[in-house]
């Protein structure tokens, strides 16, 4: 098989100008970042900053990047996006399907937010009496550790630490800002500081405790099945061994003509390794499924799937919904043995045109030029890629600077 992307030779690239906008550091999400920066910034420029406006500006910015994320909001606005008439120009659609980098405004508020508090404890000094300042000041030194614990490279190497920190920091930071709310007696930092604390505790609201049953058909992967809460198809659930310790996203997977879920969950780390080697009886979900990425490729005619590994678990669940004509590319170790014959069974059934590269049979394809030649071939409007970040990256950003419309995760926040 190898031998055949030899011969597949990729179109020209975009002009410059147009190819620029597709470098990773320009994606939409990061675009939209800055965005935020810069409406912060105009604020800033205009003046009339009392302490009572600074601790505004500052919850606004949270408000934004809680609501951003707000599980009932993504569900909502992918499924506008998914109600997109196909007869739509394809470019408007492509820009449509970037819908899920929304989570650059989370980010950007975040980060503001957090300035904007630094900001007012600088301010504040000697302006407010002693306990609303050593409440500002507390504030201050949790979201400084927010922040560096939710650094990207940090975050990959400590995840439980960041998780932690991120949990109860942000629990314990909403208590003091409604302290110095109350203090300050600001009406509309109050309404806003609602409406972004019930909208972080609605998903604790609905924390449950499934039973659930586990087949391991290797030592790489744990395919987990539920009969609760049948799903979006296409969503993603965190789920937990234990509520206030660490949460995982999966994709789930309906079963056909069945209620509840299924998961694929592949060696990835301690948690992942743990959960593998010693499978729960029982896991714990909160919230809601939330539509995943590849729910907005429901825009194009036709798409091509290029996944690797497990990977298979979120495009499986498309496969099975049919919403969009497609393509699939499965790029794996020995399929069979990795995740079992009855997987490989029913995704062949799903779709017998399916492309499975065995990497232990071939080795590792040529990513890009394998998602161009099935793109072409098939005639897609669009790929979108499932993988870790070095691979979809290569996929996606290959592909736009080729002019084809392209999604991936973009690992935001």
């Amino acid at each position: 098989m190898s031998a055949v992307l030899t011969h597949v030779q990729l179109p020209a690239e975009l002009p410059p100008v147009r190819r620029v906008l597709k470098h990773p550091r320009l994606m939409q999400s990061h675009r939209l970042t800055l965005l935020v920066v810069l409406a912060n910034a105009v604020v800033l420029g205009a003046g009339n900053h009392s302490i009572a406006n600074i601790a505004l500006i500052a919850q606004v910015n949270f408000a934004l990047g809680v609501l951003v994320r707000q599980q009932f909001f993504v569900n909502a606005l992918c499924k506008l996006v998914m109600r997109v008439p196909k007869t739509w120009p394809l470019r408007l659609r492509w820009t449509l399907a970037k819908g899920y980098h929304l989570g650059g405004l989370h980010v950007g508020g975040a980060i503001c937010g957090t300035l904007w508090f630094w900001a007012l404890t600088v301010v504040a000094i000697g302006q407010v009496d002693a306990a609303l300042q050593v409440t500002y000041c507390l504030q201050s030194l949790l979201l400084l550790g927010i922040v560096m614990t939710s650094r990207p490279k940090f975050r990959a190497e400590h995840h439980d630490l960041f998780e932690r920190m991120h949990r109860f920091g942000g629990w314990t930071l909403n208590v003091l800002f409604w302290i110095s709310a109350l203090q300050l007696g600001s009406p509309s930092t109050i309404i806003v500081l609602t409406i972004t604390t019930i909208s972080s505790l609605l998903p604790w609201t609905m924390l449950r405790r499934i039973p659930i049953d586990v087949i391991r058909p290797s030592s790489h992967v744990a395919l987990v099945s539920s009969n609760r809460f049948r799903p979006m198809a296409g969503s993603t659930r965190a789920i937990a061994r234990h509520p206030l310790q660490q949460w995982h996203s999966f994709a789930v997977i309906p079963t056909p003509g069945a209620p509840g879920f299924r998961m694929a969950i592949s060696r990835a780390g301690d948690w992942t390794s743990d959960f593998i080697d010693n499978p729960p009886s029982h896991i714990w979900v909160r919230g809601i499924s939330t539509a995943g990425m590849a729910n907005y490729g429901s825009v194009f005619k036709r798409v091509v799937y290029v996944v690797t590994g497990s990977g298979i678990g979120p495009v499986l669940a498309h496969i099975l919904a049919n919403r969009v004509p497609m393509q699939l590319v499965w790029v794996t170790r020995n399929p069979v043995r990795t995740y079992g014959q009855a997987l490989v069974d029913e995704i062949m059934a799903a779709q017998p045109d399916a492309i499975i590269w065995d990497t232990d049979a071939h080795g590792k394809p040529g990513m890009v030029k394998l998602a161009y030649s099935a793109y072409e071939s098939s005639n897609a409007e669009a790929v979108i890629c499932v993988s870790n970040r070095k691979v979809t990256w290569s996929v996606v950003h290959g592909m736009e600077r080729l002019g084809i419309p392209a999604l991936g995760p973009i690992w935001d926040s």
